[in-house]
Formats: structure tokens, sequence, C-alpha cells
């Protein structure tokens, strides 16, 4: 009788907070433990525990973006772990959308799951059900519970209770903890009353950020239940604004979009608040210099994602470092969106700016400048055009913002360029431009890592995907060992993995030389993964292939 297939298990656990985890034997170590125990029992059918540990000790269940289970999925995709084990389900996620997707790539790479706990494991399609039935209601309580608190405190802020958080300057909490209501703090009071005193006199909040550093004005010190202490700084020109705005100060509580009347007592008078939010709204409606948002932006308003999408310059702030970015609109209007595009902002607008350098320095080069082509028009003309191209690559955004009409990102980058400007720049005439050097159409390579991605406006050099060619190697190994007669169970058995995972990957052994010299080489279209792959039957029509997987 011919032992069964080892399955190779990787035991995952994971504990939301970090209390406990400095102690000798935590949460993580018991359900380790339990875990270890199970796949011991299971060492009939073969299982072999995996010698490295996935522990995500303070990481929430709520994201997939988890350092050990990220290591983990990488060991899945290589092909070298076959069961995942957890002591719960919710170890692994609290999301019925994030289990689904975890669930597809287990299964792609021919990988199954089981609870220790709840006795089933996806290997089966009842315990596939049963998971699936249990983290639907799991995620309805989750939904439920949060209306209900959700609720509670719309309520409670309508009747003018204070519910919770840090208090802003001006006001502590109740010393009473079962009164919600805030209580003022006269020595900070006198801080808010100033700040809205200054602004009432300057009308402009940067004069009044120097005026409250000038009078050691500071912001509010809190303590924690921790010990963790934060504020007590000078004020800065956001905290500013937002005291000033911050309808708490009329003695009124927000909820959203409206306030309601609060249990607490106002710091300023309805007339000076009134002055001052009249003048932050007319602040706001003054025109701004396009200058500074050009130079800031210079892509805002001109490029589009293959879904018509426009990319809306943002930003973030990391480390003190102000990082900025084109993103899909939807992202900021809708919110999350796996088919958005968020693109590093400096590194586009190189991209972007060298591209149409690249073209103009090509067009010079082929004495495709004008529409009629006269080596004795304007023997500068060459100079100037060269020129431009230099310029456009030392960062010049104002230069780019005017010369760029509009741009499409789809599976190539198309530009047009300004007919005005680029005349203008070149001394000519617009009626003498060659009509093909206002159109741009490029080749970019993309690469994704969630939402974000990386684009480059150029021809990438080959690198050719380790996972892919690893198992296309290992696949004609498999198909050698048929051809001479091995059972696949003992080809899986001396592999270390199921025979549905020969099968399936063994399939790559009959791609046609052209498809796997790409692959060796690394030149085959960037969608081409084993994923792809193995979403259907390799067929055997080499023709066939290449319209399959893109090399038509």
């Amino acid at each position: 009788m011919m032992a069964p297939s080892k399955i190779r298990c990787a035991i995952y656990t994971r504990k939301s907070s970090e209390e406990g985890l400095d102690q000798d034997f935590n949460s993580l170590d018991a359900q380790y433990e339990a875990c270890s125990a199970y796949v011991a029992s299971q060492k009939h059918e073969g299982w072999l525990l995996a010698r490295a540990r996935f522990d995500d000790g303070g990481e929430s269940g709520g994201t997939l973006e988890r350092p050990a289970l990220t290591r983990l999925l990488s060991e899945i995709d290589a092909g070298r772990i076959g069961m995942v084990v957890v002591y719960k389900i919710d170890r692994l996620t609290r999301s019925l959308a994030d289990f689904a997707r975890l669930v597809e790539r287990f299964e792609a790479s021919g990988c199954s799951f089981v609870s220790v706990t709840q006795a089933f494991n996806t290997a089966s399609s009842m315990g596939r059900l049963t998971l699936n039935v249990l983290l639907s209601f799991a995620q309805f309580e989750r939904e439920v519970t949060a209306e209900r608190i959700r609720d509670k405190i719309a309520a409670s802020k309508k009747l003018g209770m204070w519910m919770g958080g840090v208090p802003p300057l001006g006001y502590d909490p109740h010393p009473d903890k079962r009164v919600r209501e805030l209580v003022v703090n006269v020595t900070e009071a006198k801080t808010v009353r100033a700040l809205f005193e200054f602004y009432d006199h300057h009308g402009k909040i940067t004069d009044v950020a120097c005026a409250a550093a000038h009078a050691r004005l500071r912001s509010k010190r809190h303590r924690f239940c921790s010990g963790r202490e934060q504020g007590g700084g000078p004020l800065s020109t956001g905290q500013i604004h937002k005291i000033l705005t911050n309808p708490v100060y009329l003695g009124r509580i927000r909820h959203k979009e409206k306030t309601w009347p609060g249990r607490h007592p106002a710091i300023i008078g309805p007339e000076l608040w009134q002055r001052v939010q009249e003048k932050l709204q007319a602040a706001s409606r003054r025109r701004r210099g396009r200058k500074n948002e050009t130079e800031a932006a210079p892509l805002t308003g001109k490029l589009r994602d293959e879904t018509g999408d426009r990319l809306t310059p943002t930003h973030c702030i990391k480390a003190g470092k102000r990082h900025a970015y084109y993103v899909s609109n939807r992202l900021i209007s809708n919110g999350p969106d796996p088919t958005g595009w968020r693109l590093p902002g400096r590194k586009l607008e190189t991209a972007v700016a060298s591209a149409i350098a690249a073209h103009l320095e090509q067009a010079t080069k082929k004495h495709k400048l004008l529409a009629t082509p006269d080596l004795r028009h304007d023997p500068t003309l060459e100079d100037r055009a060269n020129a431009l191209a230099s310029k456009l690559r030392t960062n010049a955004p104002g230069l780019l913002h005017h010369l760029l009409i509009r741009g499409i990102i789809a599976k190539t980058i198309s530009l047009e360029l300004d007919a005005a400007t680029l005349a203008d720049a070149l001394r000519i005439s617009m009626t003498d431009l060659a009509p093909d050097l206002l159109e741009i159409t490029a080749p970019f390579h993309l690469r994704r890592r969630g939402v974000e991605a990386k684009l480059a406006i150029r021809a990438p050099a080959p690198e050719p995907d380790r996972i892919l060619l690893r198992t296309l190697v290992n696949a004609h190994h498999w198909a050698a060992g048929l051809r001479n007669g091995v059972p696949i169970k003992t080809i899986a058995h001396n592999a270390g993995h199921q025979t549905v995972f020969i099968r399936t990957r063994g399939q790559l052994a009959f791609l046609s030389p052209k498809i796997q010299a790409a692959i060796r080489d690394g030149t085959q279209p960037p969608e081409l993964t084993l994923k792809r792959i193995l979403e259907r039957p390799v067929p055997l029509d080499w023709n066939l292939q290449d319209r399959l997987y893109g090399f038509t």
C-alpha cells in the first residue's frame, strides 16, 4: 500500500493587541501549541509541520496587510505550503470578502485551510459551506453592532452630550465619569478667546499663528490612560483653523453636518463667533494664485485613467515629509476601489516630461519638426528643439503644464500637446508644425502594489517572473517522469505535493516554444502570471495559446 502524499502545514496565529506578548507563554504560543497538536494527530494523512512560524502580534483582523500573513501568502504562491492551520477562523480574517479572496488564492495554489477548534476544513465542499455561513453571521453581527453604536451616539449628541474622546482646548471632561458633559478649563478658555480675538483683528490665520506664538499660547496637553502625553506645543495654522470653526465653543455639539445645543457652557459669544465665521468664509472664497497650483501639481486636470476618470492630485505626510500622488478621482469621492490608480506624483510628472522630451528629440533627429521639412529653413530650429527637451528633463513644471493639453493612460499612454505653446517655444508658426509632432503614444510599464502603482513610461528591461520560471522548470521535470512511466502519485510524493498540484502545474510543459522562451527571457506580457495560466486548462493548440495569453 502506497504511503499518503506529504502535506506541508503552516500554522498561522494572530492577536489583535500587543498586551501580554512579552510574557514567556502568550496567546500566540497557546494557539501554536493547539494547532501543532492537531497537525501531529493527522500524521497518518501525511501532514508535516513547517519549520517557520507565522505569528502576527498586535495586528487587526480587519485588514490583510499583516507581515506574517504576507510571508505566508508568498510561501503558498510558491507552492511550498499545502495546508494552513489556524486556531479559529477569525484569527485569519474577520471579513467575509477578505476570506473569499484568501480561499480563492489558496485554491489557485492547491492549498487548503483548517480550523482546529471548529471541526471543519476547506478541503471538502461541506467545510467551505459551513465556513461561509459562519462568516456571514459573524459579519452580520458586527454590522448590526456598529449600526447600534452609531445610532446611540447620534441620539446622545442630539441631547447635547459629550460622547468622549480628547476634549477640545478650553474644556475638560466632567469629574464624574457618569456625567457626559464638558466643564470649562479657565486657563485654556483664555487661550481660546485670545485666538478668536486675534483672528477678528487680523483676518488671517498665519498672522494669528504669529501672534499666538508671540503670546506663548500652547495647544491642549492631554494625558492618556496608557501614560502617553500629547500636545502642549505651539499652535499650528491647522490647529488654529480647527479651533476657530469648532461650534463647541458656541455651546453646541456637532454630529456630522448638524449641530445641537450642548449641555456645556459657551466660551465665545454669538457676535464674535459670527464675525469670525464670516471672515473665514470670505477668506476661503479668495482666488488662489494659479502659479502655485501649477508649480505644485503641473498635471492637474490633464490626465485620465483607462476608465476615463480624472487623475486628481493629492498628498500625504509621513514622518514629517510630504508625498504627492495622482489618484483616480473615484478613490477620493467614493472610497476604496481596486481598479483605481494611485501614482507617485513626482515620478509621474518626470515620466511624462521625459516622454515628451524623447518625442521632441526623436523628431529633431529625423527632421520631422516641420510639416514640410526644409533643412535650410532655420538652422537654429534643431537647437531650440533640443533646448526645449533639455528644459523638460530638468524639472520645469510650468512648461509641462502649458505644453500638455490632455493625456490618457491605458495600455499605452497617449499625450496631446498644445500647438500654440510648442510653436511659441520653437519660434515658428503653428501652421508649420508637423501634425504628428502634437500627438505622442508611448509604452509604459505599470507594476501595482495594492492601490498604489509604479509607472515607468519606457520599455522595461526584461525581468523573468521567478515563480513562473521555476514552475516551468518543474513542469518539464514532472513531464519527463511521466513519459518514463513514473506514476503521478510517486512524482507528487517525491516533490512533496498533492497530485492535483502536479496536474495543474505540469501543463506548463505543453506551452509553445515561443511562450516558453518568453517566460525564460522575461519578455512575456506583464499580465501573464502563473495564476492566470492556472485559471483554465492549457490548450494544446499553439495558435490558441498565443491568443489566450496575449502573444498576438
